[in-house]
C-alpha cells in the first residue's frame, strides 16, 4: 500500500537531494580551501543527506509502523545537525563557493529538522 506524502516530506526529499549532490561536487574544493577535516564533514554531510532522503522515500513507500518512522525522523535530526555543523564549517573559510554550499545545507538542516514520525504517519 503507498500512502500520501506530505508537502513537507516531498520537500524535505528534494532539498536532501540537492543537498547531496551540491556535497559530493564541493568535496574537492573543501579540500583544498578547508582541509582534510572539512573534507570529511562534506562527505559525512553528503552521505547523510542521501540517507534521510531514502530513508523519507521508503517509509512513504509502504506502510510502516511507528517506530521506523521514528528512526527515519531521528536520522533526519541528525542529518540536520550535520549540515549545520558543516554549514558553519564552510562558511567560516570566506570561500564564496563554500558560502553558498553553507546557505544550501542551512535551508536543508531547518527543514529537515522539522520532520517528525507522526508528520510521516499523518497520511498513513
Amino acid at each position: 500500500m503507498t500512502r500520501q506524502m506530505s508537502t513537507a516530506m516531498r520537500d524535505c526529499i528534494d532539498l536532501c537531494n540537492e543537498c547531496h549532490i551540491r556535497c559530493e561536487e564541493m568535496m574537492t574544493r573543501c579540500m583544498e580551501v578547508g582541509g582534510a577535516k572539512l573534507g570529511m564533514m562534506m562527505v559525512t554531510c553528503a552521505d547523510m543527506s542521501r540517507m534521510s532522503a531514502d530513508m523519507m522515500m521508503r517509509c512513504s513507500a509502504m506502510v510502516a509502523d511507528l517506530e521506523m518512522m521514528r528512526m527515519c525522523a531521528k536520522m533526519c535530526g541528525l542529518a540536520s545537525q550535520m549540515m549545520r555543523m558543516c554549514a558553519q564549517e564552510c562558511a567560516r573559510t570566506g570561500d564564496a563557493e563554500l558560502a553558498d554550499a553553507a546557505d544550501m545545507m542551512a535551508r536543508c538542516a531547518e527543514l529537515c529538522g522539522t520532520i517528525t514520525a507522526e508528520m510521516m504517519m499523518e497520511n498513513a
